[in-house]
């Protein structure tokens, strides 16, 4: 997009905004793969206790995926207990199991959470012109006018996806797993909650709630 005036390179990061913001709406947050146990159906969480755990590139969003998926478990009538820090962190899962069955947990609800695709918006750009010029006298000549355009930014926007897994604590065994992503967008926050809501919401229709 090219602006010829920079008096309207505003207009172009407004519509260049809202093309982004158009792209993000056409998509949604999606459940892909998902996997569960056969035997566990039937066996309900709800009334349960569950240890709530979220794995994160850094500490701020491990904090809200958990708050987030704990407050979806909350929902639908199980009562989370958040894993102590480190925990997803550790290199086995059997740490994880034993802090579950100190806290009196039935389940582990764990989630892992990492970039899954970026979309690069290159901005707008505006352009310039310098006019031409006729000089008189011997060798006189009309010159053209010269065009510069100068880009005013872009916008970098990242979707996440998260691996959410349901294992029970008394056999070790995983009940249920399912992979959502989220349309990349600047809102991780939201995006969070989206992805705490679209694997709570799996397990769920997965007869586990």
């Amino acid at each position: 997009m090219k602006c010829f005036a920079p008096a309207l390179a505003s207009a172009c990061a407004l519509a260049a905004g809202a093309a982004l913001a158009l792209l993000a709406g056409c998509a949604s947050t999606q459940v892909g793969a998902q996997w569960s146990d056969p035997s566990f159906r039937g066996q309900s969480l709800r009334g349960a206790r569950l240890l709530v755990v979220c794995e994160a590139p850094d500490p701020a969003t491990q904090r809200i995926c958990q708050d987030e998926l704990a407050a979806r478990v909350q929902d639908l009538g199980a009562t989370p207990v958040q894993a102590p820090d480190g925990a997803a962190r550790a290199p086995a899962a059997e740490q994880l199991l034993a802090a579950a069955r100190v806290a009196g947990a039935r389940a582990v609800f764990s989630a892992s959470v990492q970039p899954d695709a970026t979309i690069v918006n290159p901005g707008p750009t505006f352009s310039f012109g310098i006019g031409g010029f006729n000089s008189g006298g011997y060798g006189s000549g009309t010159s053209g006018g010269v065009g510069v355009t100068v880009p005013t930014g872009g916008q970098v926007s990242t979707g996440y996806a998260a691996n959410g897994m349901l294992t029970d604590v008394a056999s070790g065994r995983m009940m249920w797993t399912a992979k959502a992503t989220t349309p990349p967008q600047a809102n991780l926050n939201a995006q969070l909650a989206e992805l705490a809501k679209a694997v709570v919401g799996a397990a769920q229709q997965a007869g586990l709630f």
